[in-house]
């Protein structure tokens, strides 16, 4: 049985990842850190420890579930390069910073880690599907438009951001001298490569995620939704049990599911 820590146990999708690991055959949850009051009741097995010290979470855990904001997976990956922890990591956290990604990069070193911006099928397939367009359609004009609820803190989104490097990578592009993601008054013309990427925020929008290809007489929309975030909970789980017992690496949710 694999021994699972929820780091961001109190969160939207910290909750659905205790309740999908209930009857779970393979997986229990060992550790739940948490800072603030969990919202809910809990029904859990005794020797389950809820903690606030991410120390006690990485002792106690096989693998563990991170969907929590930039500065706490900061936190948690200091403490686990401090120790001397042997843990497995599924990070779902957007909005990394350079030096927190740098953080991520140096504990794959020493322990397996899967980073993805969505843990999602449906979005690891769109991903490979945008390159092959990308590069296909070398002519088309590339638009993203991303939509998510009221309470989500970072703009763009992370898969959006994802989306967008898939689309530049195909085409030998650097996604950080031709993303625009904002257009306000005399702009001028849209230039031949650049990608734009454009958020809205509003409701209880889970996730979607367009995708456009547009040229002269014709266009292609590829888009995402997601209707529930029980399939980030899910997809998570199921990339805690593939990484356990691998080497230490950085992983990606393509390598999860056998699309590389």
């Amino acid at each position: 049985m694999i021994r699972i820590g929820i780091y961001g146990s109190t969160g939207r999708v910290g909750t659905l990842l205790i309740k999908n690991l209930q009857n779970d055959p393979e997986a229990k949850i060992s550790v739940l850190h948490a800072i603030e009051e969990f919202k809910t009741p809990l029904n859990l097995e005794e020797d389950v420890i809820v903690t606030n010290d991410a120390g006690v979470l990485l002792e106690h855990s096989d693998v563990v579930i991170d969907f929590s904001l930039p500065l706490g997976t900061e936190k948690l990956l200091e403490t686990a390069l401090e120790g001397d922890y042997k843990s497995a990591f599924v990070i779902g956290t957007t909005g990394l910073n350079a030096h927190q990604f740098n953080l991520l990069e140096t504990l794959s070193q020493n322990v397996p880690v899967l980073y993805a911006t969505n843990m999602s099928m449906g979005v690891a397939v769109l991903n490979k599907i945008v390159s092959l367009v990308s590069k296909t359609l070398r002519d088309f004009d590339i638009e993203i438009v991303e939509q998510h609820h009221r309470y989500k803190k970072d703009a763009p989104s992370g898969t959006a951001l994802t989306l967008a490097k898939s689309a530049a990578d195909a085409r030998g592009l650097d996604i950080d001298k031709v993303r625009v993601s904002g257009r306000n008054g005399e702009i001028g013309e849209r230039s031949k490569d650049e990608i734009a990427v454009m958020a809205l925020r509003g409701g209880d929008i889970v996730g979607r995620h367009t995708v456009g290809f547009y040229n002269d007489g014709e266009f292609l929309e590829l888009n995402h939704t997601a209707t529930s975030r029980e399939t980030f909970a899910k997809g998570a789980i199921r990339a805690a049990k593939w990484i356990y017992g691998k080497e230490a690496k950085l992983y990606s949710i393509n390598d999860c599911l056998g699309l590389n």
